[in-house]
C-alpha cells in the first residue's frame, strides 16, 4: 500500500505536475487507507499533494478530492488555508474554500475572513463566506465586525449578512447583544438573522420580541427590515406596532408597514376581528397618506385582505 502511494506522488519536485492517471491512483490509494483507517494524518507531504489535486482540470475529480479531504478533516485545514491564501491557481483557491466548507473547522475563521476581504476572485469570496456560514458560532464576531466597519463595500457586507442569517440560532448569543449596536447596518443584518431564528423556533419569544422592538429603531432601513420579516412570519401580535408604523414620518416605513399588514391580514382571513382591525387601520391611514406610492400600496393591501376574506 505505502509503496503504491509513494510511487504515485513522485512526478518531479513540483507536486502540481501530477498527471491525471497519477491523481486517480493517488485518490484510490488515499481512499483505501481511509477505509482501512490506516491513513497517516501526519504525512504533511501527502496532504499538500492532495490539496494540489484540487487544481485538476476535471470537475468530478476535484469534487472527489474535496470530499476525501473533508473525510480527512481538520488535519487538512492548515494546507487548505495555505492554498487559499497563496496559491497562484484560482481553481485551487476556490476548491480549497469549498473544501473548508465541508470541514467547518473554527480555526479557519480568520483566514476565511481574510480571503473574503482580500481575494480578487468573486468565487473565492463567495466560497469563503459559505465556509464561514457553515462554521457557525465561531464566525459570528468577525462577521459582525465586517458589518460594523465603514471600510468594506456593500457587496462584502451583503455576504456577511447572508452568513449571519444562515448561522441563525447558533449565533444567537451574539445576535441578541448586537441588536443595540451603534451601527445601523449591524442592526439590520441582525434583524434578518433573528428572523430565521423566529421562523425555525416559533417558541423563541425573545426573537419575536426583538423584531417587534426593532419597529421603533431610529434607522429607517432597520424598521423596514423588521416590518418585512414580521409580515413574512405573519406574526399577529405585531399588528398594533405595525399600525403605529403606518403613521411614521418616513414614507418607506409606512410602505413597509402596509405590506406587512397585508400579509398578516391575508393569513388571518378567518379571524374576523383581526381582519377588521387591520382593514380599519389601513383605511384610516389611506385618508391621511400624502405619498401617492404609499397610497397605492395601502389600496393593494386593503384589496388583497378583502379578497381573501371573501374566499
Amino acid at each position: 500500500m505505502s509503496h503504491m502511494l509513494n510511487s504515485t506522488t513522485k512526478s518531479g519536485d513540483n507536486p502540481s505536475l501530477l498527471s491525471q492517471a497519477e491523481t486517480d491512483a493517488l485518490l484510490e490509494a488515499v481512499s483505501e487507507q481511509l477505509d482501512l483507517e490506516t491513513f497517516d494524518t501526519n504525512d504533511h507531504q501527502l496532504l499538500k499533494q492532495m490539496v494540489e489535486c484540487l487544481g485538476d482540470s476535471r470537475g468530478m475529480v476535484r469534487l472527489r478530492v474535496a470530499e476525501t479531504l473533508g473525510e480527512i478533516g481538520e488535519s487538512a485545514t492548515p494546507f487548505l488555508l495555505a492554498a487559499l491564501a497563496n496559491h497562484p491557481n484560482v481553481v485551487v483557491r476556490r476548491a480549497s474554500a469549498k473544501t473548508l466548507t465541508i470541514i467547518a473547522d473554527p480555526t479557519a475563521v480568520p483566514d476565511l475572513v481574510h480571503a473574503l476581504l482580500n481575494d480578487e476572485d468573486t468565487v473565492v469570496k463567495g466560497s469563503s463566506v459559505g465556509a464561514l456560514a457553515r462554521t457557525g458560532e465561531a464566525a459570528v464576531p468577525l462577521l459582525l465586525d465586517i458589518l460594523a466597519s465603514p471600510e468594506h463595500p456593500e457587496s462584502t457586507k451583503g455576504h456577511a449578512a447572508w452568513a449571519l442569517a444562515f448561522i441563525g440560532a447558533e449565533g444567537k448569543k451574539y445576535l441578541y447583544q448586537s441588536i443595540t449596536s451603534d451601527s445601523a447596518v449591524v442592526r439590520s443584518a441582525v434583524v434578518g438573522a433573528i428572523a430565521k431564528i423566529a421562523q425555525e423556533s416559533p417558541e423563541e419569544e425573545a426573537a419575536f420580541r426583538t423584531l417587534v422592538n426593532a419597529l421603533c429603531d431610529p434607522d429607517e432601513n432597520v424598521r423596514c427590515e423588521a416590518a418585512s420579516v414580521l409580515g413574512n412570519l405573519t406574526y399577529q401580535p405585531a399588528i398594533p406596532n405595525l399600525v403605529q408604523l403606518l403613521h411614521q414620518p418616513q414614507w418607506e416605513s409606512r410602505k413597509a408597514a402596509a405590506l406587512a399588514l397585508m400579509k398578516i391580514g391575508e393569513a388571518c382571513s378567518k379571524d374576523a376581528v383581526q381582519r377588521t382591525a387591520i382593514l380599519d387601520s389601513l383605511q384610516t391611514a389611506l385618508t391621511q397618506e400624502p405619498e401617492i406610492a404609499v397610497q397605492g400600496v395601502i389600496k393593494l393591501a386593503i384589496s388583497q385582505i378583502e379578497k381573501t376574506s371573501i374566499l
